[in-house]
């Protein structure tokens, strides 16, 4: 990851950048604003205080929230209102968000006030940053967002900070809002006009989770071809339906470029089945990894473009639009904060990749089952079964996996439940739906990990047929040889989740996908 520093201008931020930021800390990148967003900022922040001046009423600004829109505020009472927006609104309850996630929160929240509609000071846009740069990380509560108003009650948990208020993680430490603040030489805001409702009102939490989990699934969409062309070779496979010429006749560009990545990772294999006529075909799991794991890949690149629109986006209510010749100044009220994109987005995300997760649990039930795999591999993996019960019980756990990512395959999106006194009357339910992706894509992760342990022990027995010198494919053989280097092959029964972990952190720190895309293109590359 770049050390080089980000700038925010509010329009150019990339999903690449806030994995940086989310994952790199210590060391992540510093944040700042450009001169020009820093002047848009301090333009819309003397137009809120201009509005005031002129008593002009404007919901958020000299009026309540939601159902209270209609009550006005005295002018004296406009910095309470704001203070009272974040102390009312931090109501989120169940676990924190991980350091990766609230760092993301932050960048996003940033990026969006840093476009200059919103009317925040610079000096509360900057401190904001510096919880990034100092390493100051708000405690937010998992629960509590409906996707509209955007994520109220997860963003107010974040602002408290600013005011000195809630919580917060500094080096491995929580700590009182005031403290961590304290701890790192940074000073409370008190805050304006406007800007309690710009910080809590957004889909930054939506947008992080969108954005974290968008990634996260487009690096294992590359394992479960590895894993799938592994099975494969394993079963004693054909690399036939993988023949261009094929998928051509459907040219689904994603579909395509999972065949041809397939072709490179099984290219001069030596497991590998040739022309046969007593079996000239392979089961579905087997035969049709380009048309399941290509879809997959569609899913992902739609995410993926929702997300990095959203992370430029301005998502707060009410937004100001200043005309720079007359210098009117205009408050629109609307519906930017409204989530259904994401949700949506999310929703057919978690969807493809409970699919991802069905496909890689069937191809290890083939591993497992002789019947299946007509005998090609012993039954479970192991050469002494009954006394040994191998690789049979590794199935079971998959399928726990597999049938709960079923029911969080459910869209969030779909539901609603009408909200301050019935004004917010449609919601998103966003948040809910990238928790239940993120879920789906911890689980996916184990599955795919207990099908390249099982691929890799079927591999071993094969070199009983083929020969200890056989090759795999340009791919394979390297994915093969990282896995081998962290768990040998299981001769009788033994302790086996210590060997799933191991292989499950190879998916997850991208050393598989690393040690493999060294040696074989990445067509994920050609969107």
């Amino acid at each position: 990851m770049s050390l080089d520093p980000i700038f925010l201008d509010g329009a150019q931020l990339s999903i690449d950048q806030v994995i940086a930021v989310a994952y790199g800390a210590p060391g992540a990148p510093a944040v700042h604003l450009t001169p020009t967003a820093g002047q848009r900022v301090t333009r819309a922040a003397q137009a809120v205080q201009q509005l005031i001046d002129n008593g002009v009423v404007a919901y958020g600004i000299t009026t309540g929230f939601g159902a209270f829109k209609d009550r006005i505020i005295p002018l004296g009472e406009v910095a309470q209102l704001q203070r009272n927006i974040v102390m009312s609104h931090a109501v989120g309850v169940g676990a924190p968000f991980d350091r990766a996630m609230t760092r993301a929160i932050l960048l996003i929240r940033a990026n969006t006030l840093a476009r200059g509609h919103s009317g925040v000071r610079l000096a509360t846009l900057e401190l904001l940053l510096e919880l990034l740069n100092r390493g100051v990380h708000p405690v937010i509560p998992q629960k509590g967002s409906l996707g509209a108003s955007g994520d109220l009650a997860p963003l107010a948990h974040m602002a408290l900070v600013l005011i000195g208020l809630g919580e917060a993680e500094v080096d491995g430490v929580v700590m009182s809002g005031a403290a961590a603040l304290a701890a790192k030489g940074l000073t409370p805001a008190t805050l304006a006009a406007k800007e309690g409702l710009a910080l809590t009102n957004g889909t930054a939490v939506m947008t992080a989770l969108g954005a974290l989990e968008a990634w996260q699934a487009r690096a294992l969409s590359r394992v479960a071809d590895i894993a799938g062309c592994l099975s494969l070779e394993a079963l004693h496979g054909t690399d036939t339906a993988f023949d261009p010429r094929i998928h051509a006749l459907r040219p689904f560009p994603r579909q395509l470029n999972c065949a041809a990545y397939l072709r490179a990772l099984l290219a001069d294999s030596e497991f590998t089945r040739h022309a046969d006529p007593t079996n000239v075909q392979d089961a579905y799991t087997l035969r049709c990894i380009p048309q399941v794991h290509g879809a997959v890949r569609d899913a992902i690149a739609y995410a993926r473009w929702v997300m990095e629109i959203e992370l430029n986006s301005v998502t707060d209510n009410p937004l100001l639009f200043i005309d720079e010749t007359s210098g009117a100044i205009d408050v629109l009220s609307g519906g930017n904060f409204h989530g259904e994109p994401l949700a949506i987005a999310m929703d057919y995300l978690g969807i493809a990749m409970a699919e991802l997760g069905n496909i890689a649990e069937r191809r290890l039930m083939r591993l497992t089952d002789e019947a299946s795999n007509a005998h090609v591999l012993p039954a479970f993996l192991t050469q002494h079964g009954g006394l040994n019960s191998g690789f049979m019980i590794t199935q079971y756990t998959a399928a726990a996996l597999a049938t709960e990512n079923k029911v969080l395959a459910h869209p969030a999106s779909v539901d609603t439940i009408p909200t301050s006194a019935n004004v917010e009357d449609h919601v998103s339910m966003g948040v809910t739906s990238g928790l239940k992706l993120r879920q789906i894509n911890d689980n996916v992760e184990r599955i795919l990990a207990i099908e390249l342990l099982a691929a890799a022990q079927g591999i071993d027995f094969r070199r009983q047929k083929v020969g200890a010198t056989a090759q795999l494919g340009q791919g394979t053989r390297h994915a093969y040889a990282l896995i081998r280097a962290h768990a040998p092959f299981i001769e009788e029964d033994q302790v086996l989740y210590p060997y799933i972990e191991a292989v499950r952190q190879l998916v997850a720190d991208g050393s598989l996908v690393s040690v493999v895309n060294h040696h074989v293109a990445d067509t994920w590359s050609v969107e």
